[in-house]
């Protein structure tokens, strides 16, 4: 996903990009990231290591859910 479309799927989550980042996430420790970055560095971040980013994410039209917990994607319908 390129960090265009990462921005797209931000404004359809009406999130910023700390309240997406897997901080657990390996790639995550090995940069030292937590979240307090500035939002175009976790961006072009994600874009470069995907595992950055929660997922699942689902997508319908112009509105997006986080699945974690899965009964988020039913907002979707």
């Amino acid at each position: 996903m390129s960090a265009s479309e990462i921005k797209k799927l931000l404004k359809k989550l009406h999130k910023k990009p700390h309240e997406v980042l897997r901080k657990t996430d390996k790639v995550a420790r090995e940069l030292g990231l937590t979240g307090n970055e500035e939002p175009g560095e976790l961006i072009e971040l994600m874009a470069r290591h995907p595992t950055l980013l929660q997922r699942p994410i689902g997508v319908s039209g112009r509105k997006a859910e986080l699945g974690r917990p899965v009964e988020n994607l039913l907002r979707l319908t």
